[in-house]
């Protein structure tokens, strides 16, 4: 099988150009194997909102997507590229990484949006990042960019672009030129139509990553869906992950971007499997204002919070299945820090325990070491009184005001290795003061196949 992948992908970059028009077709028409990979469980927290555990980016109102194999990876024949279409222009916010030698597509979303409120497409393709391409990596992202509004008949500045793959490759111009006039009049706003989008971003993900949910405004059914990517080379500071959140609310221009602004920093910004910091880190938020709302005009109004609290639980959930699909995870780990200062300084102890690499093995092996917690809360850049130090492991206190406990250690070891074996959630809580600051932060166990997925990764 494996064989047979990589002698398509070969194939196709061979290819005559009549030919790789049929392959494409092909692909689009049948392209059983191109998704065969299945979904993130449920990761949205619970509140005031109806989960729908099936839907993705067609979700709201407006929407439509399509994916397919394009001959863009460099091996396998998964779907590797990707469109979201909004049928009217629609309001868009967006974050992107703070790496500085961040990917073409990056800089060309940045450009796009400082001049232009809305948009209407993101068009994301695998196999190659983009990044560190330079000036012909820049121009690559513009061409396919016109390749697209070409095909669609729309200006070039309604299309933003997102990039993921190996670092340093160029683009594949040609698979992009015969695929996308292939690849537009497949467009549909069905659900199956946003889950083939979401196979076709992911990289080294084992599952697709797609969420959405319903709330009311006003008396109308405003609908958030979205869809994410992510396994490894994951760290705060929007980072290896890309996003598409399509939403139906009417909602302010400036409103929407800053709702998109703050959520990201509630929910992908809290969240790191290996301490990489990627260089084509992107969320992108499009809202068409189809549901028939009343306008929202005010985040702090009572529709502004509703909206913006369920668009931060979306993008929490979606956040969270990055974290449990990390690479080589056997578990997701949940870190809520209790009384800083401030929710910042919560959030930031909780991303440093999250991301200390001697306690994601220690919970890989089952080792309830929670010195190693209490040190990576330490050195996490937050200043707290140490006797104020408390950390408790599901409902086991390990440690309370400065001073360790005597606790169950086989009992202790036993739910890191139960909850681990069902690649559930390990629930650590740590307590740093008695502020009011709280804050979550997500990651995952370190585990011997991390290792081997990374030194294995171009080869």
């Amino acid at each position: 099988m494996q064989l047979r992948r990589a002698n398509a992908a070969c194939g196709f970059a061979r290819a005559t150009p009549r030919m790789k028009v049929a392959m494409v077709r092909a692909a689009i028409a049948q392209g059983a194997d191109n998704f065969k990979i299945t979904a993130s469980p449920d990761l949205i927290p619970d509140g005031p909102w109806i989960k729908d555990s099936k839907g993705n980016c067609c979700s709201p109102k407006g929407f439509k997507a399509t994916g397919a194999y394009c001959g863009l990876r460099s091996s396998g024949v998964k779907a590797d590229l990707a469109i979201v279409v909004c049928d009217v222009d629609a309001a868009v916010g967006g974050t992107f990484t703070t790496n500085v030698m961040c990917a073409a597509p990056v800089l060309y979303c940045k450009d796009v949006m400082a001049r232009k409120a809305t948009s209407r497409v993101v068009m994301t393709n695998a196999g190659m990042a983009n990044a560190a391409t330079g000036d012909a990596g820049y121009a690559d992202a513009v061409e396919t960019v016109k390749l697209l509004s070409d095909a669609m008949g729309i200006p070039a500045d309604d299309i933003l672009v997102q990039s993921t793959g190996v670092i340093g490759r160029r683009m594949k111009m040609d698979a992009f030129r015969t695929a996308i006039p292939e690849l537009v009049p497949t467009l549909g706003s069905s659900i199956e139509d946003g889950r083939r989008a979401a196979v076709a971003i992911t990289t080294t993900d084992l599952v697709l990553k797609t969420a959405a949910l319903k709330i009311t405004l006003g008396g109308k059914e405003v609908t958030i869906g979205g869809m994410c990517k992510g396994s490894g080379m994951i760290h705060p500071n929007m980072a290896t992950m890309l996003g598409v959140v399509t939403c139906d609310a009417a909602v302010d221009n400036a409103v929407w971007k800053g709702m998109m602004k703050r959520a990201s920093i509630a929910s992908f910004n809290q969240i790191t499997v290996d301490g990489d910091t990627s260089t084509n880190d992107c969320v992108i938020g499009l809202a068409s204002g189809l549901a028939g709302n009343a306008m929202v005009t005010d985040a702090g109004s009572e529709d502004g919070k509703k909206l913006e609290a369920a668009l931060t639980a979306l993008l929490q959930g979606l956040a969270k299945s990055i974290a449990w699909d990390g690479e080589g995870a056997t578990c997701l780990i949940e870190v809520l820090v209790t009384g800083a200062d401030n929710d910042a300084d919560a959030r930031k102890v909780g991303v440093s325990v999250c991301g200390s690499s001697l306690a994601k093995a220690a919970i890989f092996g089952g080792d309830p070491n929670w010195g190693r917690i209490a040190a990576a809360a330490g050195y996490s850049g937050v200043q707290f009184n140490q006797n104020n130090l408390g950390v408790q492991l599901g409902s086991i206190k390990l440690m309370e005001n400065g001073q360790p406990l005597v606790f169950d250690k086989p009992t202790a070891s036993k739910y890191l290795k139960d909850t681990c074996a069902v690649h559930g959630t390990v629930n650590i809580h740590v307590i740093v003061g008695k502020g009011p600051g709280t804050g979550t932060a997500w990651g995952c166990d370190l585990s011997y196949d991390y290792v081997k997925i990374n030194a294995e990764y171009t080869t």
